[in-house]
């Protein structure tokens, strides 16, 4: 068997550090022992875009912000899912995840990173949230393991009552805010109905129709007024 190549480190604000790693063809990005993502494993960040768009497929010119780049499956699927006439922004919080993009990984993301639709803003995307008033028809966020943060504490700030209060007021009515878990959280469904959305819990699979394991995704929706 391929051995895995340790192609670089890069360090998390707030502390910790990710790993690439390459085997072949295959890359993995970790956290410490953890797998965060592989590119042979897509379905369910994939699904975090399409079920999304089919949402707000009406819509003539969306604007959509993705939180989190990662090999860009998301990105690429929202890609396939919109019109000409679309603005997909992505936020990633580490440097070198856009460098990994567009230097080792450069095939694996193909020409989505200089798509006309697409900026890149190296940023937390939670700063983009709170910055932003009914501007987005559809947030996705893919930043971390899910609503209990692993790769930085900080992160649970996104799903706090606050957080999920600053999206709904980032989009537009009827927009959708989209959010990516690597396992089920009962009590987080709820707090996003608190938080005055309609919530649709999905179950999908890390690699789409071929199995593996089971993700959630809850798609949660801003009321039309």
């Amino acid at each position: 068997m391929i051995p895995w190549e340790l192609l670089d480190t890069a360090a998390i604000p707030g502390g910790g550090a990710l790993k690439l790693k390459r085997r072949g063809a295959e890359f993995s990005i970790m956290l410490g022992d953890n797998e965060l993502m592989n590119s042979r494993l897509s379905g369910s960040e994939q699904a975090l875009a399409t079920l999304s768009c089919e949402r707000i497929c009406a819509r003539p010119a969306p604007t959509l912000l993705i939180g989190g780049l990662g090999m860009g499956f998301t990105l690429r699927a929202a890609l396939e899912s919109v019109g000409a006439q679309a603005q997909i922004t992505v936020a990633e919080l580490v440097p070198a995840v856009v460098a990994w993009a567009r230097g080792p990984m450069a095939e694996l993301h193909g020409a989505s990173l200089t798509d006309a639709r697409v900026k890149i803003v190296e940023t937390d995307v939670a700063r983009l949230i709170r910055a932003a008033r009914a501007c987005w028809d559809a947030i996705l966020l893919d930043v971390d393991n899910g609503p209990d943060g692993l790769t930085r504490d900080s992160n649970d700030g996104l799903y706090s009552r606050e957080g999920l209060l600053s999206a709904r007021a980032a989009l537009r009515p009827g927009g959708v805010l989209a959010i990516w878990s690597a396992h089920a959280a009962p009590e987080f469904a709820q707090a996003l109905r608190k938080a005055r959305f309609s919530v649709e819990e999905v179950k999908v699979r890390a690699n789409g129709k071929r199995g593996g394991a089971r993700h959630v995704i809850w798609i949660a929706m801003r009321a039309e007024n």
